[in-house]
């Protein structure tokens, strides 16, 4: 098994975060190989931001995504970027409110209200971990526990309540777009 996935958006989402955590609950929780890498534009808010991990049950001997398996998007300017990285065999996860799709894309693609679903649980801060909550439930690539443990190690303890919330919240709305996909299919 291996994964290349990219987190896309802009400064101050937690775009590098959620590859960090990412890829330790691969690596430290699931005893899977990893590798992350991040770019980020000048501004250190509001500028683009991505974060690449790249997962393997075997060694990983380039640690730079070919690529992406799984493309994760929160802004309108990370999706123009990393459209051209859309393939039909690409899972594509983009926040409903914030990505407008082109007519053209063919990948499988899950729209989700990240934003707002962490700003329900009063804190928009937390769409990354939201996000990582989605993506656990619908790869199934890293266990629900391990990355839980990543998050609750990575976070500063005054917020691991709140991110723990936010992760299960995420994993909630990621089972029931899974479950509502695979009755239409």
């Amino acid at each position: 098994m291996k994964k290349e996935v990219r987190f896309a958006g802009f400064g101050g989402q937690g775009i590098a975060l959620a590859g960090y955590i990412l890829g330790r609950a691969a690596s430290v929780y699931a005893q899977l190989n990893a590798t992350m890498t991040q770019s980020y534009g000048p501004e250190s808010r509001g500028g683009a931001s991505a974060s690449d991990v790249i997962i393997s049950d075997r060694e990983i001997t380039y640690p730079s995504i070919r690529k992406p398996d799984i493309l994760v998007i929160l802004s309108q300017e990370a999706f123009n970027k990393y459209k051209v990285d859309l393939d039909d065999d690409t899972l594509l996860l983009v926040d409903t409110d914030t990505v407008k799709l082109d007519a053209e894309n063919k990948s499988t693609t899950y729209q989700i209200p990240f934003v707002r679903t962490a700003d329900d649980l009063g804190k928009k801060l937390v769409a990354n971990i939201v996000m990582l909550g989605v993506l656990t439930a619908i790869t199934k690539m890293i266990p629900k526990k391990a990355m839980k443990e990543a998050i609750l190690v990575t976070v500063p303890p005054r917020f691991k309540d709140l991110n723990a919330q936010a992760f299960a919240k995420g994993f909630e709305v990621g089972t029931n777009a899974l479950e509502e996909r695979l009755q239409k299919a």
